[in-house]
């Protein structure tokens, strides 16, 4: 995959990301940084960041669990540690973090 294509499909996954984050969870404050990236604040201020990592075509996540990358496989991005999918890690980590049960649609 090219940059271009990393670039746009990161983007839609990010986008979705955004879009369920606003439509059904009122508590987590979804705002976008420089760069197109997420800066996602809990209730108790704590902050999670998803962002780019363009040269090993990634996606990082930045919780207070941990740091986690994610690549794409098979139209899927992937935990590159577990396999677990990025919007099922993402919600169990805001969850976590949150303490308000999160899912991503």
């Amino acid at each position: 995959m090219d940059e271009r294509e990393f670039n746009d499909l990161s983007e839609q996954i990010f986008a979705r990301i955004e879009r369920s984050l606003e439509a059904n969870h009122e508590a987590l404050d979804c705002e976008r940084l420089a760069g197109g990236n997420l800066e996602i604040t809990c209730p108790d201020d704590s902050v999670m960041i998803i962002n780019r990592h363009a040269v090993n075509r990634e996606i990082w996540v930045a919780a207070r669990a941990g740091g986690f990358h994610f690549r794409l496989q098979d139209g899927v991005w992937v935990d590159t540690r577990d396999g677990a999918e990025l919007l099922q890690k993402l919600a169990a980590l805001l969850t976590q973090q949150s303490g308000e049960v999160v899912r991503l649609t």
